[in-house]
């Protein structure tokens, strides 16, 4: 999330006015309010304080109307699923109040844009992620099953789809590639098989497969429709409202942070509407977190630059699409490595990123819940623009057509009436691994960012990790790898 005039202020809790510049005290928490016992947040009552419309001056920026003064044990700053998850996972977890604040409305980000993949076949076995990535999608098989137990349908709900899913490769280098992965995921624990070329024409008849041909096949793989899922998960959030644990602030901005004057402890946020009490913050901001806590610090002495990246992608959906017909997901081999064959140069370039712009195309294809055909995917870093490239558009579409061949009959113009598409902003980390973790100087600041193209794979398990680090619990997995520390200050 983003903010044009963000900055770390005082605690908006004026005692005296003097030549139009107000004075403040840090505020006194009512002892129904949460406090920190050594490491842990305890909570016991939500207070929430709401005062007459007032304009206060700070410092000589533009006015902030207090029209709203509320009190929560966590903020969340951020509406997509990884700042609803880790609602969830306090609500449920605890008996924390948990207020989620957004500049625009949920899953306006890269959330809901994406394909929906849960898939372990582009995961590697012993890396830093993997721990994060098993973790994860354990805790969303354990949710669709909380979905049957109540009598719901996954499908329905979630746009749950166990799929299995196919990782191809096309040269003889890359079914090496293959056979190793298998390997690795097998030994794992995962049920892993290699397709050799006939087998794999056999599993997807429409595909177009050479001599050299082979898929890793994950039989277990599923996907979800990522707005489905994110709307059950506010739905289930909001049930807490009715305790007075939980909040939404949309459409709202965080234009501060509220800091006490005595110790520089952050106390609080303040929006563009509200003045919001908190006892621990955390930024779930995807491709702005680094923007916003740029903004958020600028005046502090607490030296931090989160450098998440925006990393934008087009994804093709035709709806209804009959012609063609998919039995499981796929993905090309040089989507593992975010790389195709043919590397285009983009025309636009609002940021100068030491990694280049190189666009690059791979082909991902899917049928959603509802038997439409999404199509992927690209990946560019043009900054925040989110303008719809038709260029990159025909490249998806032919990428997709050397795949599969009856695509190459349909010519994209004649399909403009049943096609969308999504355009996100992936939250890319240059060493490829998510932000997660306390702020160094501010112990009660958590970030929960850079998951790029993962973030709804891995939102259950950051969530967790984030949630366990409130509490002072101790984490179920090992989390030193995301640390804000060393790789953002």
């Amino acid at each position: 999330m983003a903010s044009a005039s963000s900055f770390c202020c005082p605690n908006p809790n004026p005692i005296s006015r003097e030549n139009g510049v107000v004075s403040y005290s840090k505020r006194l928490f009512s002892s129904s309010r949460s406090l920190f016992l050594g490491s842990k947040l305890v909570s016991t009552k939500t207070t929430r304080l709401r005062n007459r419309p007032e304009s206060v001056s700070l410092s000589g920026w533009h006015p902030i109307s207090a029209s709203c003064c509320e009190s929560f044990d966590v903020v969340i700053i951020g509406a997509g699923i990884i700042g609803l998850t880790i609602a969830r996972q306090l609500l449920i977890g605890s008996e924390l109040s948990v207020a989620v604040v957004e500049k625009a409305v949920p899953c306006s980000g890269a959330t809901g844009a994406g394909q929906g993949y849960i898939w372990m076949v582009p995961k590697t076995p012993g890396s830093e992620k993997w721990e994060l990535a098993m973790r994860s999608h354990k805790l969303w098989q354990m949710l669709a099953q909380s979905v049957r137990d109540q009598g719901l349908d996954p499908l329905q709900v979630l746009g749950w789809k166990k799929t299995g899913s196919l990782l191809v490769g096309r040269t003889p280098e890359e079914l090496d590639m293959l056979k190793r992965r298998v390997k690795k995921l097998s030994e794992a624990g995962l049920r892993a098989e290699c397709l050799c070329s006939s087998d794999l024409l056999l599993e997807e008849p429409e595909l177009m497969v050479g001599d050299d041909s082979g898929a890793a096949f994950l039989p277990d793989d599923f996907q979800l429709d990522a707005q489905c899922t994110a709307a059950f998960i506010e739905k289930a959030n909001r049930h807490f409202a009715l305790k007075g644990r939980y909040a939404e602030f949309y459409n709202d901005p965080v234009t501060c942070l509220l800091r006490s004057g005595s110790s520089s402890e952050v106390v609080g946020v303040q929006t563009s509407k509200n003045t919001l009490y908190s006892k621990a913050i955390v930024v779930a901001a995807g491709s702005w977190s680094g923007s916003l806590m740029h903004d958020l610090l600028r005046d502090s002495d607490i030296l931090l630059d989160v450098p998440v990246k925006p990393r934008k992608g087009h994804l093709l959906v035709l709806e209804n699409f009959k012609p063609l017909q998919l039995n499981h997901g796929l993905m090309e081999v040089g989507y593992v490595d975010h790389q195709t064959p043919t590397q285009l140069s983009t025309t636009s370039a609002s940021e100068p990123y030491d990694h280049g712009q190189a666009l690059s195309v791979s082909m991902t294809a899917t049928l959603d819940a509802m038997g439409n055909l999404v199509l992927g995917s690209s990946r560019q870093f043009v900054g925040f623009s989110s303008e719809v490239d038709e260029s990159i558009i025909n490249h998806i579409w032919k990428r997709a057509g050397e795949f599969f061949p009856k695509l190459q009959d349909w010519p994209l113009s004649c399909l403009s009436k049943s096609r969308k598409v999504r355009i996100g902003l992936r939250p890319y980390m240059f060493d490829g691994k998510p932000v997660i973790g306390s702020v160094p100087g501010m112990s009660n600041v958590f970030l929960a960012t850079g998951h790029e193209g993962e973030g709804l794979s891995l939102a259950l398990g950051t969530a967790e990790i984030v949630a366990d680090m409130v509490l002072g619990n101790p984490g179920t997995i090992d989390h030193a790898p995301f640390a804000v520390q060393g790789r953002c200050c």
